[in-house]
């Protein structure tokens, strides 16, 4: 196993890159698009009753919107799970996801139990974001299809 192209850096400020390490970033980048890579799948298994939610929620342009979701979802994931362009599908994570956050868990438009399910989505959001964030700013690590293409 080469060593991995995500540095870590200790409290020392030494870098650290080891097989343990690169195993844990793959195991992160697995966990991170499991909700992408579930949401995009159900999304086209029942295309109909997602586009009506849609709808409920006044968009126009359904299909559109829908398949493009669809596309950055499970293309984006995809990228980053195989860490085939992990960079770059962790941007078009980021940009599915910034406008959803915003749109569908607006918890500032809710009170009680609703506000506080709602707020609960949104950070749990931000958590992804912050995970997307260190993919699209270090790369798939050494376990990843760029590595061994690089090789």
């Amino acid at each position: 196993m080469t060593s991995s192209s995500v540095e870590f850096s200790s409290d020392e400020g030494t870098t650290i890159a080891t097989p343990l390490n690169d195993t844990i970033a793959l195991g992160a980048r697995v966990l991170l698009t499991l909700p992408f890579l579930r949401s995009g799948l159900s999304k086209i298994i029942d295309f109909e009753a997602t586009a009506g939610f849609m709808r409920a929620e006044g968009m126009r342009l359904v299909p559109l919107f829908l398949i493009g979701a669809i596309v950055l979802e499970v293309v984006g994931g995809l990228f980053v799970l195989a860490g085939y362009r992990a960079r770059l599908g962790a941007l078009a994570l980021i940009v599915f996801l910034v406008p959803t956050t915003l749109i569908f868990h607006d918890f500032w438009t809710f009170t009680g139990d609703a506000a506080a399910m709602q707020r609960a989505a949104f950070i749990n959001n931000l958590g992804l974001l912050g995970g997307l964030s260190m993919v699209a700013a270090f790369g798939s690590g050494a376990i990843s299809v760029d590595a061994k293409t690089k090789e």
